[in-house]
């Protein structure tokens, strides 16, 4: 049994597919339905069991000697979210309850982080799981700093048991930092859906693409810079180290290469073969000082440890996203 908590959502739900496309038979999703329209992300699988979140440690005991390895997807995904009890409960005494149920049980833990735990980024994107690493990085949001003091801990745990005791370790351990991932079944995120996915309609209706203004110096307006990474190549990560039990660890998950909003927006147009138009827009005032200009995740580690599949270019996922699932009336991976 392989089970995947937030196996609704966008990352998790294309993990789903690929663990069914690669013949695992049991596969459980712990998650909220809700009344939107996310149970679509689920509707082509078979699916062992569906738990929500308040039953799972319950549905774990009742069945944990069939338990393989737990990918954690669910989390408050939000980078605007103010609640930051309502954060920690999620994003770190969750996965804290998690990895020591995993340890007890001997099941493998693969969670997911993210590249806003590197904040501004003056300290770099290397994926380090050490201590001293990892204390120096200052994450600019709630969100950012919830998975940040997830990762720290494990860390300790790996690091410094002299300090923090003696506490099962998961057999396999991998914490995968996520750049800014799109791609299918994001359709249900809100505002929070990628770029991409928000540009599509806009410009299918012939309008202009709206990017946020500069107020950096060292950038112009469009010129922001992320790596951005399509969801199935995060996913082919996954299922590599669902295949290489022996490798544990903090990885970047991106492309390794920095572009910029005007490159995917020029993308966007280009795949939806459309001439492109784009106005820029003052950041809105929340946004202001939790701002990351630039992010470029080092994949040195992630190819150390032996995962040597091509990431794909921003053009050709943007291709692939609009035209074959946008553009498409069956959307959903």
């Amino acid at each position: 049994m392989i089970i995947v908590t937030g196996g609704a959502g966008f990352i998790g739900s294309v993990l789903v597919a690929a663990l069914e496309k690669k013949g695992v038979g049991d596969i459980v999703v712990c998650d909220w339905l809700g009344e939107d329209d996310k149970w679509k992300n689920l509707a082509k699988r078979g699916l062992r069991d569906v738990v929500k979140p308040e039953n799972f440690f319950e549905y774990l005991e009742t069945h944990k000697n069939e338990v393989e390895a737990i990918f954690h997807m669910g989390a408050i995904s939000s980078t605007t979210e103010k609640d930051a009890d309502l954060i920690i409960d999620t994003n770190f005494t969750l996965p804290r309850n998690l990895w020591k149920w995993c340890g007890k049980n001997d099941v493998r833990f693969i969670y997911a982080s993210s590249a806003a735990t590197y904040g501004g980024g003056e300290y770099g994107f290397k994926d380090t799981d050490t201590p001293e690493g990892l204390e120096q990085l200052r994450p600019l949001n709630p969100y950012g700093w919830s998975k940040h003091l997830f990762d720290r801990r494990v860390s300790s745990l790996m690091y410094d048991k002299e300090n923090v005791g003696d506490e099962p370790i998961p057999p396999q351990w991998v914490g995968l930092k996520f750049f800014n991932v799109y791609g299918p079944n994001e359709y249900h995120k809100g505002d929070q859906m990628s770029v991409v996915c928000k540009l599509f309609e806009p410009v299918m209706a012939g309008a202009a693409a709206k990017l946020f203004k500069s107020d950096h110096p060292e950038y112009g307006d469009g010129g922001q810079l992320r790596d951005f990474v399509y969801v199935k190549d995060c996913v082919s990560v996954m299922m590599w180290m669902l295949d290489n039990k022996d490798v544990s660890g903090l990885f970047n998950v991106g492309t390794g290469k920095a572009r910029s909003f005007k490159d995917l927006a020029t993308s966007v147009f280009k795949a939806a073969n459309k001439e492109p138009k784009i106005n820029y827009i003052d950041m809105p005032q929340q946004l202001k000082g939790k701002y990351q200009y630039f992010t470029e995740a080092d994949m040195t580690k992630l190819r150390d440890a032996g995962y040597d599949k091509p990431f794909t270019e921003l053009e050709d996922g943007v291709r692939d996203y609009v035209q074959n699932y946008l553009s498409s009336k069956d959307q959903f991976e």
